[in-house]
Formats: structure tokens, sequence, C-alpha cells
């Protein structure tokens, strides 16, 4: 089927000469802008969710699998490690396969590792489970490249954030998750050390339900997808050493990278520990220890989208040196409370500080990205040098 000329393509939505959108309407999914957005954060929540379902269960499966303190962070260092090997390549596939085949690709190919993380009988392949479900997260560089694809910069900002920020919710959601389905197939009659197997099930066939969902109802570009455009010749079909090149050679990426390793950084390492945290340290108990850890995961639900909203605001009347600064003053305050956090003693100052904390530092993710797309107009590949440092932070 021909794709139809540009002057007769027509849009739910206001669009600019590129037809990317002007406007964002988050309770509209019309295709493509809309949809694409919604399907976007829904798929990388699900990977979300996967990543961080072990850590609310930690208590239990450290008993069971006789885990050690050194087992359990080397396992949460191998879970954002993977992803970090991971979004190298889905940022060169993005720009040369499109965001859709590459994030439904993977999200796939990582299901299985979910799955079976309900047969882990040692440290080691707790770990791997763990490391290759990690990969999944790189469709957080497909989530803010397909929103770059689809947005105007007027509002780019506030699609990344939004996108993003619903995203990582599923970190938060985690929380709350996995210890209700654990609680309830407990109390249906399995072990405790069954249950906690059984429970994996319910984020591995959710994370590959959206993957299919991804690869037939989405779309690369408001024009079509890649496929298409490389064939009709309205999208110039790049070289994998030239985007390599590009993106390795771009300095800005590297200075964001660094910015990002101390926010999404911290978050993950965060998402990974918390639950753990107050469950050993304040002698609550797992139900309790996963709505307190889910807290600062849910707080993605405002903030995050709130970085990238304000990140849109400023720059209306300072341009790009009010998103750079907005980006410096929300993340130092970010830093300040995450010193602070380790400073505080009780239960209920912890729970405060931790939930302030969460705001500024999600708000620093979602203002981050309110720069990237500006970074590079045509190699979006090196926003994934953004992510590279936050391993450092785990």
């Amino acid at each position: 089927m021909e794709l139809e000329s540009n002057a007769d393509r027509k849009f739910a939505l206001p669009v600019d000469s590129e037809h990317k959108a002007t406007e964002f309407r988050v309770y509209s999914a019309s295709a493509p802008h809309m949809r694409s957005f919604h399907l976007s954060w829904v798929s990388f929540f699900s990977c979300f969710v996967s990543t961080f379902a072990a850590p609310p269960l930690l208590p239990i499966i450290r008993d069971n699998l006789d885990l050690t303190a050194t087992d359990i962070g080397n396992a949460g260092i191998a879970a954002v490690s993977g992803a970090v090997f991971a979004r190298i390549a889905m940022g060169t596939a993005c720009d040369l396969f499109g965001p859709r085949l590459a994030s439904s690709a993977l999200i796939l190919l990582t299901a299985p590792a979910v799955f079976l993380t309900a047969i882990s009988n040692s440290a080691i392949s707790f770990l791997l489970v763990r490391f290759f479900t990690g990969f999944s997260l790189a469709t957080f560089v497909s989530t803010q490249f397909w929103m770059s694809s689809m947005f105007s910069a007027n509002v780019v900002g506030t699609a990344n954030g939004i996108a993003g920020g619903w995203g990582n919710l599923g970190g938060g959601a985690a929380q709350l998750i996995m210890p209700l389905v654990f609680s309830l197939i407990h109390k249906i009659g399995a072990t405790e050390f069954t249950a906690w197997r059984i429970a994996f099930f319910i984020p591995a066939l959710f994370q590959a339900l959206s993957a299919y969902a991804v690869f037939f109802l989405g779309q690369d570009m408001p024009d079509g997808n890649y496929a298409q455009l490389h064939k009709s010749g309205e999208k110039h079909k790049d070289n994998m050493s030239d985007v390599l090149y590009h993106a390795v050679t771009n300095y800005r990426g590297w200075i964001l990278a660094l910015t990002y390793g101390y926010c999404f950084g911290v978050e993950l390492t965060v998402d990974n520990i918390i639950a753990q945290y107050f469950f050993d340290s304040f002698h609550v108990n797992l139900h309790t220890a996963g709505i307190i850890a889910a807290s600062f995961g849910l707080a993605n639900l405002f903030s995050r989208p709130g970085g990238g909203i304000l990140s849109d605001i400023v720059a209306k009347r300072f341009g790009m040196r009010g998103r750079l600064w907005a980006l410096w003053i929300v993340q130092t305050i970010g830093g300040l409370l995450c010193v602070l956090l380790g400073k505080v003693e009780s239960l209920s100052g912890s729970i405060v500080v931790m939930l302030v904390f969460s705001v500024f530092c999600q708000a620093a993710c979602g203002l981050t990205f309110g720069v990237v797309p500006f970074v590079s107009r045509r190699y979006v590949f090196h926003l994934v040098f953004v992510l590279l440092l936050k391993v450092y932070f785990t």
C-alpha cells in the first residue's frame, strides 16, 4: 500500500512542518502521536515491573536461595548493568530500524528471563536472570526516541517527561504488586518458597503482551514506519558507522551522561534496596516495607512529568538557558536531600525525606530529557550515552 503524500496527510493533532504534534493531549489515543505515547509508556512500565519484581520479595528469596548481602548487591548491579549494554544496541537499532521494531523485539526477547526467575535455585542463577531481565530497561531509549520523533520542540519535554515518568512508575508498582500477588498465592495454599516463584509469571506475561501491542499497533514516525519510509525514499537510511561516530564525538551527550547518572542512577539504586532497607533497619513487615518503597517509585506519576513540563515552561521565556538552569537547581536540591536521607535515623523522618527526595530526583530526570532532543537533530542515538554512567551508582 502506498503512503499518502505529505500534503495529503491528516492528523488528529495539530502538527508542524515535520508532522510532529505541536500539542500534547494525554487523554487522547489518536494515531499516530498519542497512540505511540501510550504504547511507549505502558511497554516501558511493564519492563520496569519485571526488572524490579525481585527487590520487594528479597526477604523471602534470600532465605530460599541462601543469598548473602554480597549476592543481593551483585544481583542488583547485574540488573542495571545489563541495561547499559542493551541501551547501546537499542540506540543503534532505533536509528536504523525504528523504535517500534526495536522495542517490541527487545521486550519479547527478555520476557523468558522473567519466566525463568521462577526456577532460580542458586545465587548465580538469580544473578543471571536479573542481568538478562535488566536488558528490557533499554526500552527507555526507544521511549524517549519515539517521543522525540512524534512531538515538536514546544511539547517534547512534556511528552518525554510523562512517558518516562509513567514508565518508571513500574518500579514503584512492583513494590506493591509483587507482595500482594505473593500473599494471595500463599493464602491459596502454596508455601512461601513456592509462592514467590509463581508470582513472577504475572510480570512476565504482562511484558510479553506489551511487546505484541507495540509491534502490531505502533508506528515509528508520523508519516509511517521506517521500512516504508526507506522504501519510498522519504527517509534517509543511515549507516551504522555514521550513527556511532556522531554519537561518540558529541561531547554534550557525555556531559548529560554524567548529569543523568546522578539522578536516574540514584533512582535505580534506591529502587533496588529501599524495601530491604526499611525491612532490616526499622523492622517493619514485608507488606509495609513494600508500601513505603512503592511511594518512592510512584512519585514518578507527577515528579518526572513535572520536570519535563517545567523544562518546556522555562524554555518559553528563557530558551535553552532556562532548561539548563532549572535542571541544575532541581538536581542540586535532590543531591542535598539524598545526603540528608542517609543522616535521618527515625522511621517517620526517613519516609518524609525519602518522599521529598524522590520528587526532586525524578524531576531532574524529566528535566534532563527536556534537553536531550536538542543535542542532535539527526542522530538521536546520542541519548543512549546519557544512560551509561548510571550503573556506577548501584
